[in-house]
Order: C-alpha cells, then sequence, then structure tokens
C-alpha cells in the first residue's frame, strides 16, 4: 500500500505541475456583490455581506425556470438568472443524453477547466443503466468562456467578489436545469458532480427539494478551505495569502461552501453517496470526514466509497470503474 500511495502522490504532481496556470492580481471584487469597488472597509462589508447572505440563501440562490430555453439536437440553451459582465458567460449551454421520457434524470456538473467530451462518458453510461442525463457546461466553461481566458479563471480566482457570484451563478444554472427538466415530464431527479461541480452540485440540492438524490466526486467542507491548502489551487491562493488570512477566507466565501447548507439536507428525503481519495492533495481527506460525520449525524442516507487515489487519479482505471459501478447502483436504487 504503501508503493501505492507513493505512485499516487507523484501522479498527483506531475499532473498538477504540467498544468500551466497564470498567478492573477488579488481584487475584492466587492462591486459584483452589491458593494463598492472603492469600499473603504472591504471586510467590514464582507462579514455583513456574508451573515445575511447564510440567512436568506433560499433567495440567493433563487432561480425561476427560464423564458427561453431551447433544445436543438442535444444542445440546451437559456439565459442564466445571474448574469455577469460577459455576455458569452450569460447564455448556459448544457448537453442532452435522453434515456427514456418520464423517467429518472440527473444533471451532471463536471471539474474546473474541464474539457467539453470530460464527463460525457458518464452521461453515456447513465443513459445505458436507463437514466437521461443532462451535462451542466459551468460558468466561464467552453462555449461560456470570456475571450482571450482558456481556463475559467473567473469561477475560482483572487478576485473574493467575482468567485463568489461565478458559483452563485453555476448554482441557479443548475436550478434552471432541474426546471427545464421538470417541463419535460422527468420527476425523478439526481445530480452528479466532481471536484467544484461536487460543490456546487451539493449546495443545488440543498437548495432543492425536488433533487432526490446526489453523487460527490471528492467532497470537502469549504471553499476557502479548498483553495487556501489545496494543490490545485495553490496560483490561487498566492495572491490571496498577502491579503487576507485562511480564516478570512473560509469565512468570506463560506456562501459558496457546502458545510454551511448541511441542515438544509431533507433526512430521509434526499440521499448521497461521497466518494473521497485517500490521498487527495487538494480536498484533504480531513475535510471529507469532518463533512461526512457532519451529515450522518444530522441522520442524512450518506453512502461512502473512500478509494486509494487522488484528486487527478480518481480518473485513472481502476478507480474510475469502480465509481462507475458504485454510482450507477445508487442512483438505480435511489431514483428507481
Amino acid at each position: 500500500m504503501r508503493l501505492l500511495e507513493q505512485f499516487i502522490r507523484r501522479y498527483e504532481h506531475r499532473r498538477w505541475a504540467t498544468d500551466q496556470r497564470a498567478v492573477l492580481p488579488f481584487s475584492w471584487g466587492l462591486e459584483h456583490i452589491g458593494g463598492r469597488a472603492d469600499e473603504s472597509d472591504p471586510r467590514g462589508f464582507l462579514d455583513e455581506w456574508v451573515k445575511k447572505t447564510l440567512a436568506s440563501s433560499e433567495e440567493w440562490f433563487s432561480a425561476p425556470p427560464a423564458q427561453d430555453y431551447r433544445l436543438e439536437g442535444d444542445e440546451l440553451t437559456f439565459s442564466t438568472a445571474v448574469p455577469s459582465p460577459w455576455p458569452e458567460n450569460n447564455l448556459v449551454h448544457a448537453r442532452f443524453f435522453p434515456a427514456g421520457k418520464a423517467g429518472p434524470a440527473v444533471v451532471v456538473m463536471a471539474h474546473w477547466n474541464a474539457k467539453p467530451a470530460e464527463h460525457v462518458a458518464i452521461c453515456r453510461w447513465l443513459n445505458a443503466i436507463g437514466i437521461s442525463a443532462l451535462r451542466l457546461t459551468l460558468p466561464y466553461h467552453d462555449s461560456r468562456a470570456t475571450p482571450g481566458h482558456e481556463r475559467a479563471h473567473n469561477l475560482v480566482g483572487p478576485n473574493l467578489g467575482l468567485t463568489l457570484l461565478a458559483n452563485r451563478q453555476a448554482v441557479c444554472d443548475a436550478r434552471r436545469c432541474f426546471r427545464w427538466l421538470e417541463q419535460q415530464g422527468y420527476g425523478k431527479l439526481g445530480v452528479l458532480g466532481t471536484s467544484i461541480g461536487s460543490s456546487i452540485a451539493f449546495i443545488t440540492m440543498a437548495h432543492d427539494a425536488a433533487i432526490r438524490a446526489g453523487t460527490f466526486l471528492h467532497v470537502s467542507t469549504y471553499f476557502g478551505a479548498v483553495v487556501s491548502t489545496g494543490l490545485t489551487t495553490t496560483h490561487v491562493w498566492e495572491p490571496l495569502q498577502s491579503q487576507v488570512t485562511r480564516e478570512e477566507i473560509i469565512r468570506f466565501w463560506s456562501p459558496i461552501s457546502p458545510f454551511p447548507y448541511v441542515h438544509r439536507l431533507k433526512a430521509g428525503k434526499q440521499k448521497a453517496l461521497m466518494v473521497t481519495g485517500r490521498y487527495d492533495p487538494t480536498f484533504w481527506p480531513e475535510f471529507s470526514e469532518e463533512m461526512l460525520a457532519v451529515l450522518e449525524r444530522d441522520g442524512i442516507e450518506v453512502e461512502r466509497l473512500q478509494l486509494p487515489c487522488g484528486h487527478y487519479s480518481l480518473g485513472l482505471p481502476p478507480f474510475s470503474w469502480m465509481v462507475g459501478a458504485r454510482l450507477g447502483a445508487f442512483f438505480m436504487r435511489t431514483l428507481a
């Protein structure tokens, strides 16, 4: 097992080292969340804003059905409920994989900077077991990317307010996907997310009682905890750490973190499958264990799958095969 751990850790570091990441400048970005760019006391503003937002998260993450759903071939588009300063990002794209009408359906959200083909295999696997899938393109990804930016810096970056806005937008976009599925007759609904997609998926399920089950690939407590400790986010933490402490970034980004919304899950009605990596250098295992302990304490029906892998390596065989088999069985049971 020691040899496997060494292999996994070397693989994780090699994957991280070969991916080019720009270090962007720090910004409070308060103009993206109702404040002013020249706010004299940004910490004071954020402290009050966070309290109010957590207390009224149902309103903050509200998303009525879109009025302009359009399905052409397998491509669904609609306007976002949370506009950003970039028009390209404000038209939501999702790829539809139908497996039949009025059956179960799952909204799928991939990891940060995922390419268009990623998670398509998961959607096809869900189809093979009789479940329709709708793969949501996250903000600032693919067709929603801002000009001149190949990477989705605005979804996770050293601009505090813009990161808050982008993750709120992602949750609201996901909720609009569920409203469209309901309009098509799908009533047995689930969600699946990987890495940041897992965070977004969890917050979505916590705010949408129509979602019966969720599969979360990589699990953590706070958005800011991951960014300040994770291997894959060192380039984001670098400009942040000179301006805010780790405790501050955890607090400031708590409205886009799963942990504050555990109490919103419906015990007995919503079920979760949590998949974690024992050697994950990005979503640290201790954060995963803390999250799982609180879910179980609150009576949420949780299935665990901990694998001897890391963050990137979860996508490698045999780990990916084990995840596929487990999530397939989970959704067949919970959405039947």
